[in-house]
Formats: structure tokens, sequence, C-alpha cells
């Protein structure tokens, strides 16, 4: 599970990183489409990462109202 979550550090840091060349002006027209491309691959991870979790979130959020209502 760690593994994970440092996965999604490390990719949220490199769009950062992307991000704040872009910001700063860093970026030369060479390295634009790459940064582009690259950036544009890591939101696609990211996003399914997202979806992935939202799935999961809702499967288990009927067991834990289940269980909290046998609890009450």
């Amino acid at each position: 599970m760690a593994d994970q979550k440092d996965s999604w550090t490390d990719a949220s840091r490199e769009l950062d990183e992307i991000v704040a060349s872009f910001d700063d002006g860093d970026v030369s027209v060479d390295e634009l489409i790459v940064k582009l491309e690259r950036a544009s691959a890591i939101i696609a991870v990211l996003e399914e990462r997202l979806t992935e979790t939202r799935a999961k979130v809702e499967e288990l959020v009927p067991t834990l109202t289940r269980t909290t209502d046998l609890d009450a």
C-alpha cells in the first residue's frame, strides 16, 4: 500500500515540477511538446487512480453504513 502512495506522491510531484517549469518560463519550444505529453500521461494515470479509489469507496460505504447502523 505504501508503494501506491509513493507512486501517487511521485507522480504529483513530477506534475507540479512540469507546471512550475511552465510558470517560470523555463521551457524551450523543443521541450514544450515533450513536457506536455508527459504531463498528459501523468494526469491520465492520476485520473485512473482516482476513479479506482472512488469505486472502492463507493463499494465500501454501504458496508460501513450497515456496520454503523448495527452498532447504534
